[in-house]
């Protein structure tokens, strides 16, 4: 049986990833820098779980063998977020998270997949395809596409499998309570008659967590399709349009006050994934 390690397991993503390889009945190794926080989920007693800050990481300790000397390695871990313009992403955990990552793969590790973010583009705007140029502008992008570019250059001295995995626009359960459905599901469950937003008419890529975390798993076990692998549908949708079609489902009414922010100055207007790559991987299952 495989064993699969998931950092970052606590969190929104985490925890579906965690659920879906357990479905897939992979042995897995759970990793979080709170374990009496991961005590409270449901997959806890069903993984090895093993506790660990990336800020005490020492150069020193073999982690690969700290970790159980994994098949396959899934890094979701990140901090700091949804503060994207904090300088802490790229003068902290970008050092922070090569010094792990390279640690694990100079010990042994050969199947890595680490989650990116689609803000890497920038202020590209139309259908993101993973060969386009990139200019992330944001502490947060620049980070993580900095990050994939040093795994890059250690794959030239160590023999690894990348697959970086560049995350849309997802929803669901347990998400931070400061993104749009959670506000919109907190106005509805306080009855109140109005919800104020921005002017909607920003273009966007939208998966549900659930099918998120099937994707990364997917992506992450398989070894045809390697690099930088858009995770997304491929179908853009108005953010008002997705919101009516949000409360159409839930047969819930509210009035939408729209234009009542200004629009966000680090994301364009109108943006959304090709998913070719995505779509090779699971027709080659």
């Amino acid at each position: 049986m495989k064993k699969v390690l998931v950092t970052g397991a606590t969190g929104f993503i985490g925890n579906y990833v965690v659920q879906e390889l357990l479905q897939q009945q992979f042995a897995v190794i759970a990793s979080s820098a709170n374990e009496q926080k991961a005590s409270t989920f449901s997959w806890y007693p069903w993984v090895q779980y093993i506790p660990f800050q990336l800020e005490a990481t020492d150069t020193s300790v073999d982690y690969y063998r700290y970790f159980n000397e994994p098949d396959i390695m899934i890094h979701l871990a990140w901090e700091g977020l949804p503060n994207y313009k904090s300088s802490f992403h790229t003068d902290i955990n970008l050092p922070r998270h090569f010094t792990f990552l390279q640690n694990m793969v100079q010990h042994g590790l050969t199947n890595l997949a680490v989650t990116g973010t689609c803000f890497e583009y920038g202020m590209q705007e139309g259908c993101l395809r993973e060969d386009m140029e990139v200019f992330p502008d944001n502490p947060y992008a620049r980070a993580k596409h900095l990050l994939q570019v040093q795994l890059q250059q250690l794959q030239q001295q160590y023999p690894f499998m990348l697959k970086w995995i560049r995350l849309f626009y997802m929803y669901g359960k347990g998400q931070n309570p400061k993104s749009l459905l959670s506000q919109l599901d907190a106005a509805l469950a306080a009855h109140e008659p109005v919800f104020n937003m921005s002017g909607g008419e920003q273009v966007r890529d939208y998966l549900p967590v659930e099918k998120v975390a099937e994707y990364i798993v997917k992506i992450a076990l398989q070894n045809q399709v390697n690099g930088i692998i858009n995770c997304c549908s491929g179908q853009p949708v108005t953010i008002k349009d997705f919101v009516n079609d949000y409360l159409a489902q839930k047969k819930q009414s509210i009035t939408l006050n729209l234009g009542y922010y200004p629009y966000p100055d680090y994301e364009p207007m109108r943006f959304w994934g090709d998913n070719t790559k995505l779509k090779n991987i699971l027709t080659n299952e």
